[in-house]
């Protein structure tokens, strides 16, 4: 009998509109707008557990604000995020983030050790002491991407690769059931790619389910079970290999400036002029 993965799904799909308790992550008709200029339409999707997922799109198609607003560090014009089931709020412990590496202050006076404990933070809590098993923990996540010997270095006098190795560290240590991360391949070196799609590859054999925003169109199909093409609403998403095709790609890299006249004109009739 042949297997069926589970897929992502979009809410035309889906009987009803209902989403899933069961998926790691559901947005349900997202809109996000910058001074009533719109970044994101009407995203509605449910992640499947257990899988690679990668969020493709040109630049300025809204990936990382599509990111910060599943977080709730941006708001949203309309929309609701579910983490199995339950506001987002609710399940923060669930969910491991690593953002941009050009959006931290690297020159923050910290260790690799201390930013790898930094994810136990949601566990012991704020301004209580570390304990032991936390600096274990954040040395064994270390010792995982290869920056075991780098513990004590200072986090601004690591290269970029190192760098983005820590804060994936960071995320390890928080044991978390969703992942996601923003361009953690961006502008690292072939080593350290190599180091993190392996360990993306061990989440996934552990049960964990990797979101992450990706850049390099030729290494989509070696790495990703599953793709979301996104350019300010979602163009397509399922599974890489029946979704991944030079028409959608098209549709997702061309025309912005057509998707982008609908979602304002809409924006418009909806505030009355």
């Amino acid at each position: 009998m042949e297997t069926v993965q589970p897929s992502l799904m979009r809410k035309d799909a889906r009987v009803g509109g209902d989403h899933s308790p069961l998926s790691p992550l559901s947005i349900d008709d997202m809109t996000v707008a910058y001074h009533r200029k719109p970044v994101l339409w009407d995203v509605d999707l449910d992640i499947p557990e257990g899988q690679l997922i990668g969020m493709i799109g040109p630049n300025g198609a809204g990936k990382s604000t599509l990111i910060k607003a599943v977080l709730d560090l941006i708001p949203a014009i309309s929309g609701r995020v579910l983490v199995y089931g339950k506001p987002y709020a609710e399940q923060r412990r669930l969910v491991a983030y690593v953002p941009q590496r050009e959006s931290i202050d690297w020159d923050f006076p910290v260790s690799a050790l201390d930013v790898a404990v930094m994810g136990r933070y949601g566990q012991m809590g704020w301004f209580r002491p570390v304990r032991r098993k936390d600096r274990e923990a954040a040395r064994e996540a270390l010792d995982r991407v290869g920056m075991a010997e780098y513990a004590d270095r200072q986090i601004s006098q690591l290269s970029g690769g190192q760098q983005q190795r820590v804060f994936l560290a960071r995320a390890l240590v928080q044991d978390a059931r969703l992942y996601i991360m923003d361009e953690p391949l961006a502008g690292v070196d072939a080593a350290t790619e190599r180091t993190i799609v392996r360990l993306l590859q061990d989440l996934r054999a552990a049960g964990r389910t990797v979101l992450a925003v990706h850049h390099d169109l030729q290494t989509v199909k070696d790495y990703f079970d599953q793709v979301i093409l996104l350019n300010m609403r979602v163009v397509a998403a399922g599974p890489t290999r029946e979704i991944f095709t030079q028409e959608n790609l098209e549709k997702t890299y061309g025309g912005r400036l057509t998707l982008l006249d609908e979602a304002a004109q809409a924006m418009a009739q909806d505030g009355g002029g």
